[in-house]
C-alpha cells in the first residue's frame, strides 16, 4: 500500500496543472498562484485585530445559481456556493489544481491502484450539529451512484458523478465502506488515474444525511454541509447570504463573518457597483472597462489562472447538424480573431481543440479551420445546399457573463452576421440562465448552443470525457455526439497511470474531435475580477471556485 497525505500524490498520478496566474500566458513549470501584482495578497497567519475592520463581503456575479446541492448541478454559478457551505475529501491547493488533504486527513492507495482508503478527521460536525464520519460518506456516495436512491428526488440528476465516475452499468466505483467511524474505502471495478483529483471537486462535498432526510426535495433550497460557511436565505435572481460556521473546524476561519453573494446580470452595472461601494468584489469584468479599473487607486486587478474554453456545440439530434460537412461549414465561418479583438480586448485566444493549451496532453499539432467564406459555401454546397440552409437555425447565446464569455448575445450577433453571408440564417434565444440550461441539456429547442468550461480538477479526462464522450449523454455533451472510436480512446486514457501515455491519447482524440467539429472552439480566456484595494487573502484559482473563508478587510 502507498500512503499519500498532501502534494505528493497529484505529480506522481500526472495530474498536476502547471499555469501561471498573470498576463494570460502559458508557461509550463509556472506554479498556477495569481501574481502579486494582480491579486489581492494571502493573509498574514496572525491578520491584526481592528475592531473597524470590514467583516462581510459583498461579491457580485453575472447570474444566479440554479442549485444549491452542488450535487445536481454543472454549472459553476452553484457550485461557488456549494463550494463555500461543503467540504469534500480533498481539495485543492488555492491557486492551482493539486490536491491537498481537507475532510479525509491521509489516504492509502493499493498497489493494483484499485483500493483507496481514507483517514476521516476526527470531530467534525455538519451545520445541522450532526457528525461527519464515514457512514456520512457512505450515504452521499451510495445517493449518487444509485438511480432508484430514494433520496434522488424529482428533478435531481447526478450528472456530475456520471461524468467523473461512470454512468450506471459501468461505473468506476464498485462500493465505498464504512471501516470504522473515522475510516472509509473505496474498492473500484478498474484503476482510474484521476480518481483523486475527481473527489476533490465542489459537485462530490459532503452533505449532511440527516438534512437530506429531512428537507428531501427541498435540500436543494437549504443546502447543510461542513464548510465555513452555513447557508442563511436565497432570494432568488437577487442575493444568496451565508453566514460564518462558528464550529468551523478549520482553526481560525472563516475570517469574515457574513458574505453576501449578488446577481448583478450586466456586466458595467456589476462595475458601477463595484466603483461606488455597492459591492467589494465582482466576477467577469468586461475587459472593456480594463483601463478604467487601472486608473482607480481605490480598486485592484485580479486575473484567475487561464483555465477554460468558450465554444459552440452543434446539436446532434437536429438536421442537418448531424451531417459533419455542415458543421464544418459553420467552423469556417466563423471569424474568431474579430471577436477576439471586437470583445476581449487582448484578454482571450483563439481556441483550436476543447481543452486549453496550458494543459498537458494538448495536441498543438491541430490546425485551426481558419476563417474562410468560400470554404464554408464549398462545403455546404458538397453537402446538398448550395444556397445555404433552407431553414432559420436557432443559436441559443448565454444569457449571462462567464469567464469565458463576457457578453455572449453580441458574440452571437457576431457570428449570426457571419453565417448570413455563406446563407445560413439564425434567430437567437436567450432565456433565463436556469432555463437555458434546462433546454440545452434536452436538446429539443436549440439547433446550435453556446457554452463554455472551467476545467474542474487539472485532467484532461475532465475536458474531453466530461464534455464529449457518449457517457456524458444526457448531462455535460449537450451535443448529442456519439464516437465510439473516441469513447474507447478515452476510458482507456482513463485506466492508464502513465501520463505520457496518457497524453498521446489524448493527443489521439483531439484530432478524432478536430475531424467530427461536434463544436467550434471559440475562445480561452484570461478571467479578470476586480475588487476593493483593501482586499486580501483572496487566490483565484484555475478552476473557477475558491474558498471565500481566507478573505479579510485590511
Amino acid at each position: 500500500m502507498k500512503k499519500w497525505s498532501s502534494l505528493a500524490l497529484a505529480v506522481t498520478l500526472g495530474a498536476v496543472l502547471t499555469l501561471s496566474g498573470c498576463g494570460g500566458k502559458n508557461n509550463a513549470g509556472t506554479e498556477g498562484t495569481a501574481s502579486p501584482n494582480t491579486a489581492a495578497t494571502a493573509a498574514p497567519e496572525s491578520s491584526p485585530e481592528a475592531s473597524a475592520a470590514q467583516d462581510t463581503l459583498i461579491l457580485g456575479r453575472g447570474g444566479d445559481s440554479a442549485s444549491l446541492d452542488p450535487a445536481i448541478v454543472t454549472d459553476g454559478e452553484s457550485l461557488k456556493i456549494g463550494h463555500q457551505v461543503f467540504d469534500s475529501l480533498l481539495e485543492y491547493k488555492p491557486g492551482t489544481s493539486e490536491v491537498e488533504p481537507s475532510l479525509a486527513d491521509s489516504w492509502e492507495v493499493s498497489a493494483d491502484g484499485l483500493t483507496y482508503t481514507f483517514k476521516l478527521h476526527p470531530g467534525v460536525k455538519f451545520h445541522d450539529g450532526t457528525d461527519f464520519n464515514a457512514e456520512a460518506v457512505v450515504f452521499n456516495f451510495t445517493r449518487w451512484s444509485d438511480p432508484a436512491s430514494e433520496f434522488k428526488f424529482e428533478g435531481d440528476s447526478f450528472d456530475y458523478y456520471d461524468s467523473m465516475f461512470g454512468p450506471e452499468g459501468s461505473r468506476v466505483i464498485k462500493e465505498v465502506k464504512a471501516v470504522d467511524a473515522t475510516t472509509v474505502q473505496f474498492t473500484l471495478n478498474q484503476p482510474q488515474a484521476p480518481f483523486l483529483q475527481n473527489l476533490a471537486m465542489t459537485s462530490f462535498g459532503i452533505a449532511s444525511p440527516s438534512a437530506i432526510k429531512e428537507k428531501k426535495g427541498n435540500f436543494k433550497n437549504e443546502p447543510v454541509g461542513t464548510g465555513p460557511f452555513v447557508f442563511k436565505e436565497w432570494k432568488h435572481n437577487d442575493s444568496i447570504t451565508l453566514d460564518k460556521n462558528p464550529d468551523y473546524w478549520k482553526e481560525g476561519l472563516p475570517k469574515l463573518n457574513k458574505v453576501i453573494v449578488r446577481s448583478i446580470p450586466d456586466n458595467s452595472a456589476r462595475f458601477t457597483a463595484l466603483q461606488n461601494g455597492e459591492i467589494d468584489l465582482m466576477e467577469d469584468l468586461s475587459p472593456d472597462d480594463l483601463s478604467t479599473l487601472e486608473g482607480n487607486t481605490e480598486l485592484q486587478k485580479i486575473e484567475r489562472p487561464p483555465f477554460n474554453v468558450a465554444y459552440l456545440g452543434f446539436n446532434f439530434k437536429k438536421k442537418p447538424f448531424d451531417n459533419v460537412k455542415v458543421r464544418q461549414a459553420l467552423n469556417y465561418a466563423v471569424n474568431k480573431q474579430a471577436i477576439i479583438d471586437a470583445f476581449f480586448s487582448g484578454q482571450a485566444t483563439a481556441a483550436v481543440n476543447p481543452m486549453p493549451p496550458s494543459l498537458w496532453g494538448y495536441n498543438d499539432a491541430v490546425k485551426d479551420y481558419e476563417y474562410s467564406l468560400d470554404k464554408a459555401k464549398a462545403l455546404l454546397a458538397e453537402a446538398g445546399y448550395p444556397n445555404g440552409l433552407p431553414d432559420t437555425v436557432t443559436l441559443y447565446a448565454m444569457p449571462v457573463s462567464r469567464p469565458y464569455m463576457p457578453d455572449g448575445k453580441k458574440v452571437a450577433e457576431a457570428i449570426q452576421a457571419d453565417w448570413e453571408k455563406i446563407g445560413v440564417k439564425t434567430v437567437i434565444e436567450s432565456p433565463e440562465w436556469a432555463t437555458y440550461l434546462d433546454d440545452t441539456k434536452a436538446g429539443e429547442k436549440d439547433d446550435i448552443y453556446m457554452l463554455g468550461w472551467t476545467g474542474d480538477n487539472g485532467d484532461p479526462d475532465n475536458f474531453l470525457y466530461t464534455l464529449l464522450d457518449k457517457d456524458a449523454i444526457p448531462g455535460n455533451n449537450r451535443t448529442f455526439y456519439v464516437n465510439e472510436e473516441l469513447h474507447t480512446l478515452l476510458v482507456n486514457a482513463q485506466k492508464e497511470t502513465d501520463q505520457t501515455k496518457r497524453s498521446d491519447l489524448y493527443k489521439k482524440a483531439q484530432e478524432i474531435i478536430k475531424a467530427d467539429a461536434p463544436w467550434i472552439p471559440l475562445v480561452h480566456t484570461t478571467p479578470l475580477l476586480a475588487a476593493k484595494a483593501n482586499l486580501k487573502g483572496f487566490v483565484p484559482g484555475p478552476t473557477g471556485t475558491e474558498y471565500y473563508s481566507e478573505i479579510y478587510f485590511e
